[in-house]
């Protein structure tokens, strides 16, 4: 897996202080996307131990809320492999800070579809995942109003909450504790 960019520090991916890691590759192209240049699997940098262990590191600041993933595309299947280590030893390593990801799939069709069937790492990595902000990148939905998604038809959810519910439940922002992870 390559990497675009992580960047510290970052306030425009999820609620307080986060460390975003920008992956390599997506195959969905949105028109108007705002990192275009991470559609290529080959673009940036290789995703190592050593730069996992950067993010873990800067992660131990007590001023970051959390990690968050986006892209590309961290829910591709060539990218989850990559990913998993990093979030299960986040999450092992600082379990009161949350995950966020941002995905163009859509959680109940895609990830609870066929990636649950297809992809071995995706049921793990969703038990990690606080927030999933998914669907494409739509121009005509573009809202530059909203909270930490760019287009209106993009849903934020509570991912701990839907699992135990077995249905969608969008996360509030005004709720200040992250709900644990719920297993399956």
């Amino acid at each position: 897996m390559n990497y675009a960019e992580i960047k510290e520090h970052d306030i425009a991916n999820g609620p307080g202080v986060r460390v975003s890691l920008f992956v390599s590759g997506c195959t969905h192209k949105c028109p108007g996307c705002f990192n275009e240049i991470a559609w290529d699997f080959n673009y940036g940098k290789e995703f190592t131990k050593e730069t996992e262990d950067r993010i873990l590191d800067a992660l131990a600041d007590p001023c970051y809320q959390g990690l968050t993933l986006l892209g590309g595309e961290p829910m591709d299947p060539r990218n989850q492999p990559g990913l998993l280590p990093l979030v299960r030893r986040f999450k092992e390593r600082y379990p009161e800070k949350d995950l966020w990801c941002f995905t163009g799939y859509l959680y109940d069709r895609d990830v609870l579809g066929w990636m649950w069937e297809q992809v071995p790492e995706t049921r793990e990595i969703l038990n990690y995942i606080d927030v999933l902000v998914d669907g494409p990148f739509i121009m005509k939905e573009k809202d530059v109003t909203l909270l930490f998604k760019g287009s209106r038809n993009q849903r934020t959810i509570d991912i701990p909450k839907s699992l135990r519910e077995g249905k969608i439940i969008t996360w509030d922002p005004g709720d200040t504790s992250m709900s644990p992870n719920a297993k399956i």
